[in-house]
């Protein structure tokens, strides 16, 4: 007598340990998403420029001015630019003296490395690569005016939005060199890490004056010095409190006014950032990534977030290229997204995605190198290093000719030893013929697998499939289709092994 089961699995992603541990899971993915619990492609991009920048895009920053007028700032290692929606060409404002960085980190070891003799001939050395990261900038908005700072040119710019000229940024008047980057404060401070210098030295200049940097019993500037055994990273401003990062530890910047201003507190050690662009922030919320894993601000204290897909980020990353990883929110969606390289590649290749609202992870193949954080334009702005180009996202539903998909950990059919047979296969989609299906059955872990299909509708799908476990693999063709769940009209099979 045939019986009908449903293989409906729980949204997400999940890899930990071997396939066969992933059960009644999804594994792999690229492209979808899961939305109030369905599966989903995500949108599409189209190119927003269509002349490339010189150098690698690894900073975007949107705001609007003082008469709601729309701009776009990306920083590169070689250029600073700016665009308003109307402009498909980013125009240079790139501040005169300006020291090109780094496109790539490199890693500093090898031959005469160490002091001569030390060791012996032929052993491995542990720990002693240096690298050198790439070079990234940090971008906020000071009013309506940008300001920003690249890492290896050390100096605080101002850029006062004259775009039709254009006029290059200029550096802060009187502000200290040698920074690493800056944020702005919800208290219209801006703030210098590692200024002057001084790799745990955070500096702001007066309130609401960035040419007042020294302190004075008329002004609000200031500066104080961490204890942390690392270097400052960079800073965020949540709508409660500012967040400043070092490789290992999380601090937070509380405004109490005069005479201190500031206090700067320790909230969490072993809780530091993989990078300076790796933080996104929604209202008084912030989501990182770590070293090992991901981190969230929830407005009072940083929380560890269990990633169900840890092997397929931290253990399959290039982490002598780790600066280049940047973060990105999607609202709509209630999408965190971090870009990292994978093993096999210099440029961020992988994203990893969490939507915070449904505890959900998933894994896109993009090449993207920045992306906004702001929800001020309609749609995510990413951009490439491989065209050059900014990027709408969610637009659409072309993928540069890659087709959306999921495949599963196996499910085990039978009881016991027994072998089950399928006859017919039923979709549970949203548009008709939208979606196709492949399974993969064995009989036991690790054995070769007998490929079926791939199905689509109509419904129901007649086929002969035997095996004690499967796994389904959903494949959308266009971006119109839900995929809920894979139900099976199945036979006991009457063999033993």
């Amino acid at each position: 007598m045939s019986s009908l089961v449903k293989l409906k699995l729980p949204p997400g992603l999940s890899r930990v340990g071997t396939l066969y541990e992933t059960q009644g899971r999804w594994y792999a993915s690229n492209l979808v998403r899961w939305n109030q619990g369905n599966m989903q492609p995500i949108g599409g991009w189209a190119a927003r420029t269509n002349v490339a920048m010189t150098g690698k895009p690894r900073a975007i920053l949107t705001w609007r001015d003082n008469t709601s007028v729309r701009f776009i700032a990306v920083g590169t290692e070689q250029k600073l630019y700016a665009a308003t929606p109307t402009l498909t060409t980013m125009v240079d404002i790139t501040p005169a003296g300006f020291t090109a960085g780094l496109a790539s980190a490199s890693a500093v070891a090898g031959y005469g490395a160490g002091l001569y003799g030390a060791g012996t001939y032929g052993s491995s050395r542990v720990d002693n690569v240096s690298v050198q990261d790439a070079s990234m900038w940090t971008l906020d908005n000071f009013g309506q005016y940008l300001v920003g700072c690249m890492s290896d040119d050390g100096k605080a710019y101002e850029w006062r939005l004259d775009i039709s000229t254009p006029t290059g940024a200029a550096a802060m008047s009187g502000a200290p060199t040698g920074n690493l980057a800056l944020f702005v404060t919800p208290e219209n401070f801006v703030v210098l890490l590692g200024a002057g210098g001084d790799p745990r030295k955070v500096q702001w200049c007066d309130q609401g004056d960035n040419t007042v940097w020294t302190p004075l019993a008329t002004n609000q500037a200031g500066d104080v010095n961490i204890s942390s055994q690392s270097r400052l990273m960079c800073g965020v401003s949540t709508r409660s409190v500012s967040l400043i990062f070092t490789e290992l530890d999380v601090y937070t910047m509380q405004y109490v006014g005069l005479p201190y201003v500031y206090t700067v507190d320790r909230q969490a050690e072993n809780a530091g950032i993989i990078s300076r662009g790796a933080v996104a922030v929604i209202d008084s919320r912030a989501w990182w990534m770590g070293n090992a894993q991901f981190f969230m601000w929830d407005g009072g204290s940083a929380q560890v977030i269990p990633c169900e897909i840890y092997s397929a980020v931290f253990e399959n990353m290039n982490t002598t290229q780790r600066s280049k990883i940047v973060a990105g929110v999607n609202p709509r969606f209630n999408e965190i997204w971090w870009a990292f390289p994978s093993t096999g590649s210099t440029e961020n290749d992988t994203i990893v995605v969490y939507n915070h609202l449904e505890n959900t992870w998933a894994l896109h193949s993009i090449e993207r190198t920045a992306m906004t954080h702001r929800n001020v334009y309609t749609n995510p702005i990413m951009a490439s290093s491989t065209t050059g180009y900014l990027y709408d996202h969610e637009t659409g539903y072309a993928w540069d000719g890659t087709q959306p998909y999921a495949t599963s950990g196996p499910a085990e059919l039978g009881a016991g030893d027994r072998i089950m047979r399928i006859n017919n296969l039923g979709f549970d989609e949203g548009t008709s013929g939208d979606v196709t299906v492949t399974v993969y059955a064995s009989n036991w872990p690790g054995l070769s697998e007998t490929t079926y299909g791939p199905y689509s509708s109509p419904n129901l799908v007649d086929c002969r499939i035997a095996g004690r476990m499967l796994r389904q693999k959903v494949i959308f063709q266009t971006g119109t289709g839900r995929w809920g769940t894979l139900r099976a009209d199945m036979m006991p099979g009457s063999w033993r092994f």
